[in-house]
C-alpha cells in the first residue's frame, strides 16, 4: 500500500475515525464498527503511546486472513484518545510455526492454544466446535476483554514480551462463553519473540453489580473476589511455567510441588468465584435473564470445555448428536455454568475407563437434560444434603468447594426450572436439569 492510512481512537481505544483500509483490517480481526480496536498489536502501540504521552513510532506484524500485514505504525496521543497512521503497509504470507509441544498439556487446563508473532493461532487443542480457526487471528476465536483495572494483560505482555495471566475473554466459537486466558512468550534462537503458548480456563460469569439494596456482605464478597482473583492467577501461572519447566531441566519432586501449588491455587480460586456467585444469588432481588437457548448446543459446549479434563482423567464424554436441539427458555451464561459444574463433577468421580453421558428429552411444558455418569453412586441418605451449602458426599475425597449443587439448584429454580438426582451406590449418578420449554 502506497498512501498512508490513518485512523484515531478514543479514550476506551475504539475506532471512532479510520480510513477504509483500517476499517477493513479491524472487521477481518473480528471488530465491531466503532468497537474496540481489535488488531492487538496497533492496540498494543496506542497504549504505549498514551502511557507514555509521547508519539511512538514501530513496525508491528499482524495476522490478516491466510496472509499476514507488516505495517509501519505512528501512535501520538490526541486528547484523550490516540491517532494512528500506518505509513507502510506490506501484505506477506506467514513464515511456519513449530507445533505445541506436548508436555504442555497439562491437566487443569481445559483449552490450549498457540499462536505465532502476529497472533494468529497456529495451534488449538481439542478441536474448536467451529472448524477453521487455526490460522486465523486470535480475536477470531477470542473477543479481549479488559480486566478489574481495565488493562488488556495480552496486549501489555506482548508490548513487554513476558507471560501473561488473568486476561478475560469470550469464546466466540462457544457463543460467547466466558474464559480466562493466560500464555507464556516463545522465542527463536536469536532470542526475537516467534508467539505465545497457553491456556484458556473457564471464568465465572461477572455477577449482577452490587446494590444499595443488597447489603454489605455482597460487596464484601465481590471485593474479595477482586482482591483475591489477581494473585491467585499470578501463583497458578508461575507454579504452571515451573512445573512445565518452561525455563529448563527441573528435578522430577520440584515439578510435582509446582503442580501441588498450582492445584491447591485453582481450588481456592474457585472457592472464590463460587462465594461471589453465592453472595449474587441469595440476595432477594436476584432474577437471572431469560431467553430462548438450545439446552443440546450447551450441552456440547460444557462437554468441550472440559474435554481435556475428560481426556487426562481417560473419562468418554457423550454429548448429544451435533445434529440434535432442545428449545429451552433460560440465561445462556447461567445454564451453561450449571452443565459445566454437573460435567466437571461427574467426570471428577468417574474411573478411568468409563463414559460420562448428556442426553436430553422434551416432556411436554419442560425440558430436561441429563449428565449420567459410571462413578460410585450416591446413597439415598446423601442425596438430599449434596445440595445444602458445602457438602460432598465424601469430604476426604479431592474434589470440588461443596457450592457447585447448592449454586446450580437455586440458578435452576431461579430459571423456574429445577435440578434432581437419582443414583444408587456402585450404580453411578444421573443429575438431571429441568428447564421451561422454548
Amino acid at each position: 500500500m502506497n498512501h498512508p492510512v490513518h485512523g484515531r481512537l478514543d479514550a476506551g481505544l475504539r475506532l471512532v475515525e479510520t480510513d477504509a483500509a483500517l476499517a477493513s483490517l479491524h472487521a477481518r480481526a473480528g471488530g465491531e464498527p466503532q468497537g474496540v480496536i481489535a488488531v492487538p498489536q496497533l492496540a498494543q502501540v496506542a497504549r504505549l503511546a498514551r502511557r507514555l504521552g509521547v508519539a511512538i513510532s514501530r513496525g508491528v506484524v499482524a495476522a490478516d486472513g491466510e496472509g499476514e500485514a507488516a505495517l509501519w505504525v505512528r501512535a501520538a496521543p490526541d486528547g484523550n484518545g490516540v491517532r494512528l497512521s500506518i505509513v507502510a503497509w506490506t501484505e506477506r504470507q506467514p513464515a511456519s510455526a513449530p507445533a505445541i509441544e506436548q508436555d504442555f498439556l497439562r491437566a487443569e487446563a481445559d483449552l490450549t492454544w498457540e499462536a505465532d508473532a502476529a497472533l494468529r493461532l497456529t495451534a488449538m487443542w481439542p478441536a474448536p466446535p467451529v472448524p477453521g480457526l487455526v490460522g486465523e487471528p486470535v480475536t477470531r476465536a477470542f473477543t479481549l476483554l479488559p480486566d478489574a483495572t481495565g488493562a488488556l494483560p495480552l496486549v501489555e505482555a506482548m508490548a513487554e514480551q513476558r507471560a501473561f495471566d488473568g486476561q478475560p475473554a469470550e469464546f466466540r466459537a462457544a457463543g460467547g462463553a466466558p474464559l480466562l486466558l493466560a500464555g507464556t512468550p516463545l522465542f527463536d534462537t536469536a532470542g526475537r519473540l516467534r508467539g505465545f503458548r497457553g491456556t484458556a480456563v473457564p471464568r465465572s460469569p461477572a455477577p449482577p453489580e452490587t446494590t444499595p439494596a443488597a447489603g454489605q456482605g455482597d460487596a464484601f464478597a465481590t471485593r474479595l473476589g477482586e482482591v483475591l482473583k489477581a494473585p491467585l492467577d499470578r501463583i497458578i501461572r508461575l507454579a504452571d511455567a515451573i512445573g512445565a519447566r518452561d525455563e529448563g531441566p527441573l528435578r522430577r519432586d520440584y515439578a510435582g510441588y509446582a503442580a501441588d501449588i498450582a492445584t491447591a491455587s485453582r481450588h481456592l480460586l474457585a472457592l472464590v468465584g463460587d462465594l461471589v456467585d453465592l453472595s449474587a444469588i441469595e440476595r432477594p432481588d436476584f432474577q437471572p435473564e431469560r431467553g430462548p437457548i438450545d439446552l443440546a448446543d450447551l450441552a456440547r459446549r460444557a462437554a468441550g470445555l472440559l474435554a481435556i479434563r475428560a481426556l487426562n482423567g481417560e473419562v468418554r464424554i457423550d454429548p448429544p448428536k451435533v445434529d440434535e436441539t432442545l428449545s429451552a427458555i433460560g440465561e445462556y451464561r447461567r445454564v451453561l455454568q450449571i452443565l459445566v459444574n454437573l460435567v466437571g463433577n461427574a467426570v471428577r468421580y468417574s474411573p478411568p475407563g468409563s463414559a460420562v453421558w448428556l442426553r436430553g428429552e422434551a416432556a411436554g411444558a419442560e425440558v430436561r437434560l441429563t449428565v449420567a455418569d459410571q462413578g460410585k453412586g450416591i446413597a439415598p441418605e446423601d442425596q438430599v444434603r449434596i445440595f445444602d451449602k458445602f457438602e460432598r458426599v465424601d469430604p476426604d475425597e479431592p474434589g470440588g468447594t461443596g457450592l457447585g449443587l447448592y449454586i446450580s439448584r437455586r440458578l435452576a429454580r431461579a430459571m423456574d426450572g429445577d435440578l434432581t438426582v437419582d443414583s444408587a451406590p456402585g450404580q453411578g449418578a444421573r443429575f438431571t436439569l429441568i428447564l421451561p420449554a422454548g
